[in-house]
């Protein structure tokens, strides 16, 4: 396929380009003769799978680690970018998926740190809270920028990033992922910005998952496959099937390979759950071999409902029964012990010790099962059962006692997994199961899913992609402002009929169907 230049780019010289790029860590060759170029006003999507060489080639670019070979051009002069300091005083900004923030510090602070603004050696503060909060002004975060970090939710945090590296007028900026915490509204207001920036000349790298969102937002495409470059397309040329081949290195017939389990007693019964300014009346039934979604905006309750069937979170009145069995949940222990699992949506924060090995991690939450006397742990037995998860879902690591947080995502995602699969959980609660896990790593995940149900697994799935909650769940609850507003089975859910009831613009009806 030629590559063909599209209007955004024509006649406009590259502003940066990286050529050839080499870099080695001991065992591993990371990137091997990856080469791109951003032009001015342009987005250029970068995608690949986890462990493609994405994070790392952003690192290059920052002059956060340098390259063992190959170059870098900057308006066509050679450059070195010896130093993150270095590339941001040559224009180039990086917002990394992990945040670079002091969470005691301001907002204001955060985002002028290292280049407050000063005149004669006194401190322009007022300035600096004004220029910061018209920065996320433009941004639609509804933030006083007197506030410390530390305060806001993930959201805003994102969303300082972002000023941050608009506040130094950078030639080009990439954003590793910048959506995977935002709500629709917030990520409406990103592509508002990113048009300005475009506007202004700015070239943007834009990493994401999502391939829907790089079909809406980018002008060209590069993919990497592997620590090598795939090919470069305008993203008018190339399909999202074509996208994916390129990735992963072969077709994906079906992206959401969903086998339906014949369907057994019921395993969760949750009845007129009610918890004060939070959750009105919640009640709905999971069965053996079913996948239930909880569909609806962020903030709808659907993640507050999974907190109290866990026992994270009180609620004021309302029965939560497992097998018939009415549960006094008074902690995640007593939900663990009655057997009910959590994969929680934010998995480095609270689902993984991401110090841990792969070994202690899928063994953290059944250690007492894993004791001998005197409550001893069975190394020997510990290690067996790790190995066998390891095995048995494809996790791709050197050994058990590798560090989780050297996994790629959806590794570290099957590693939740085993966690739970070993407490042989019976209802196991996932929340938001493949974010920011590549498209291969996402078919494996719902394949394990698809394991989990014919074993009989009850599986309550929280997903805010619609496609994800057509493509998997045997089930669909709309939850909107607390509120289960509907209903509907695999057969009837459209992303239409989900969307009305979400937006509260159809009939709400309760989990029998009626209006």
């Amino acid at each position: 396929m030629s590559e063909v230049v599209d209007s955004v780019s024509t006649g406009a010289a590259p502003v940066l380009v990286m050529r050839g790029i080499v870099k080695t860590f001991p065992g591993v060759k990371a990137l091997s003769d990856v080469s791109l170029d951003v032009r001015p006003g342009e987005v250029l999507a970068l995608m690949g799978e986890n462990g493609a060489g994405k994070s790392t080639l952003m690192k290059i670019m920052a002059g956060a680690q340098p390259p063992d070979s190959g170059e870098i051009l900057l308006d066509g002069k050679l450059v070195v970018l010896d130093s993150p300091l270095k590339a941001m005083n040559l224009g180039i900004g990086i917002i990394y998926q992990e945040f670079n923030l002091v969470p005691q510090m301001s907002v204001a602070d955060n985002i002028f740190l290292g280049r407050e603004m000063s005149a004669g050696g006194w401190s322009r503060e007022a300035e600096m809270i004004a220029e910061a909060q018209r920065l996320m002004d433009s941004l639609g975060a509804r933030v006083d920028v007197r506030t410390p970090v530390e305060k806001l939710t993930v959201a805003n945090q994102q969303m300082v990033e972002i000023a941050k590296a608009t506040s130094r007028k950078c030639r080009v900026i990439a954003m590793d992922e910048p959506s995977a915490t935002l709500t629709d509204h917030e990520l409406q207001n990103l592509w508002r910005l990113i048009r300005q920036l475009q506007s202004e000349g700015v070239g943007i790298v834009y990493i994401s998952h999502r391939i829907e969102e790089v079909f809406a937002i980018a002008d060209r495409v590069t993919i990497l496959r592997d620590g090598r470059t795939i090919g470069t397309r305008p993203i008018g040329g190339v399909t999202q099937g074509e996208l994916i081949q390129m990735m992963v290195g072969r077709p994906l017939e079906d992206t959401f390979p969903k086998v339906v389990a014949p369907k057994g007693e019921p395993v969760l019964e949750v009845r007129n759950l009610a918890r004060a300014g939070v959750l009105h009346n919640i009640s709905f039934t999971v069965h053996a071999g079913e996948i239930v979604a909880l569909a609806g905006l962020v903030g709808a309750g659907r993640t507050e409902i999974a907190r109290c069937i866990f026992g994270a979170d009180p609620f004021d009145s309302g029965e939560i029964l497992l097998n018939g069995q009415k549960l006094q949940l008074r902690s995640p222990q007593d939900a663990i012990r009655a057997g009910i699992g959590m994969v929680t949506e934010d998995r480095k924060g609270q689902g993984l010790v991401l110090e841990l090995s792969v070994r202690e991690n899928t063994s953290l939450a059944a250690l007492p099962t894993l004791a001998r006397a005197f409550g001893i742990i069975d190394r020997a037995r510990e290690r067996a059962v790790a190995q066998g998860y390891v095995e048995s879902l494809g996790t791709r690591t050197p050994s058990i006692e590798q560090r989780v947080k050297n996994l790629s995502g959806g590794n570290q995602q099957k590693v939740v997994l085993s966690k739970w699969l070993l407490t042989d959980s019976k209802l196991l609660i996932v929340d938001e199961p493949t974010r920011g896990i590549d498209v291969g790593a996402k078919a494996e995940i719902y394949q394990l899913m698809n394991a989990l149900t014919e074993r009989g697994i009850a599986i309550l799935m929280i997903s805010s992609e619609l496609p994800e909650v057509l493509g998997m769940a045997d089930r669909v609850l709309v939850v909107r402002e607390g509120r289960i507003v509907g209903q509907m089975d695999r057969a009837e859910a459209t992303q239409e009929k989900i969307g009305e009831l979400v937006l509260g613009a159809g009939p709400a009806r309760d989990e029998s169907g009626r209006k």
